[in-house]
């Protein structure tokens, strides 16, 4: 297999307040490689847009990256050593904040939020703010860069181009907004773009208008993606591969079909019986009971049993790793639940607990149709 584009190992995030220290990113680990959607999924609070922010190391105070590495393109963009003392130190090889401003963020990899009115300035045209962005980030002269700005407007479905190049944000429809930033994401064409729930805010129509257009748009550049979402949809309509977080860690890696059609972990199945499913037809839909912790203060064992239908007394006493639970041949499918075989703690010996969800044990959503799962 070829070198990862992104390579993510134990990275670790907290957030320093006066009431304790927030894990708000507690050792999680994926690649992402060239040309492929990677999907970052995951309630409100599980700490994605924190794991991706820390990429590009924006991570201001009172948060801070403690621990892990980060490699992208075989370069450090985090790492930490032991000096002669035994204290933690940068590494040697690890790029500097002027090398990420100027080479990385933006040119190499490039960022989409889900606000485009927090993104886009009010008082300055969307064809001036990308003209400048193209500008400084690509050494072109100002009528280089407007002509190139045009460009990128019609390549992400701006109609008249031309003509609305000069208009401001609020001239704008959401979904209109949303394209700029795509196409100023797409502008310096970077290796990665992270694009950060930019669908949320969107009706559903518009939505698939964007995924659909940002499909093509990647086939087109062959540029990877990390897509942060909470919507499974979503994710069954972009991904190539996911990553299911929860408090701060990965619970669940897959390819999409094997996450959809194989779940090995209960809170990747409560995410799914949550939302509808063209190929489920179900009596009702199921939410999630409970409520997250606080990542200030995480549950022991599993950091999922209290919410779980599944937990048994072993989940409170376990922290689960992620473990391979793929069947022989088949592509790499990992989870962090100790329900399977292969963590070998005695849960099918274990007694059922009381969670969240009022009981011990879930019977599952009546099908009357469909594929089971």
């Amino acid at each position: 297999m070829t070198e990862p584009l992104l390579s993510v190992r134990d990275l670790k995030t907290q957030f320093f307040t006066e009431d304790g220290t927030v894990r708000a990113v507690d050792g999680i680990s994926f690649d992402v490689y060239e040309g492929e959607i990677v999907g970052l999924v995951g309630e409100s609070g599980a700490g994605k847009s924190v794991a991706t922010s820390s990429i590009l190391r924006l991570v201001d105070s009172p948060g801070e990256i403690v621990g892990g590495e980060i490699e992208f393109k075989g370069e450090t963009i985090f790492g930490l050593e032991e000096d002669g003392a035994g204290e933690l130190r940068p590494r040697d090889e690890m790029l500097t904040e002027p090398e990420m401003r100027k080479r990385i963020r933006g040119r190499e990899i490039a960022i989409i939020f889900q606000d485009p009115m927090e993104s886009l300035n009010p008082v300055f045209t969307v064809g001036g703010q990308l003209r400048e962005f193209i500008e400084i980030n690509r050494d072109l002269d100002p009528d280089e860069a407007k002509e190139e700005a045009i460009d990128m407007l019609r390549e992400v479905g701006i109609p008249a181009p031309e003509s609305r190049y000069d208009e401001y944000p609020h001239q704008f429809s959401g979904g209109m907004r949303q394209r700029v930033l795509i196409a100023m994401a797409l502008a310096c064409q970077p290796d990665l773009i992270i694009a950060d729930e930019p669908t949320t805010a969107l009706d559903v129509t518009v939505e698939g208008e964007i995924l659909e257009m940002v499909t093509d748009l990647q086939e087109k550049y062959d540029t990877s993606f990390i897509w942060v979402t909470h919507d499974m949809s979503v994710v069954a309509e972009i991904c190539d591969r996911v990553n299911v977080m929860y408090l701060g860690e990965i619970i669940e890696q897959a390819e999409v079909d094997d996450l959809f059609y194989d779940t090995k972990h209960p809170y990747t199945s409560a995410l799914l019986d949550s939302m509808p499913r063209p190929d489920k037809t179900v009596d009702e839909l199921r939410p999630i009971e409970g409520v997250m912790p606080e990542a200030i203060n995480p549950p022991s064992g599993c950091r999922f049993h209290s919410r779980c239908p599944e937990a048994r007394e072993v989940c409170r006493e376990v922290h689960p790793d992620l473990r391979d639970l793929s069947d022989e041949g088949e592509a790499t499918h990992t989870a962090a639940c100790v329900k399977h075989d292969a963590f070998d703690v005695g849960y099918d010996d274990s007694p059922a607990v009381e969670t969240q969800t009022g009981s011990g044990f879930s019977a599952g959503l009546t099908e009357t149709g469909g594929e089971a799962e």
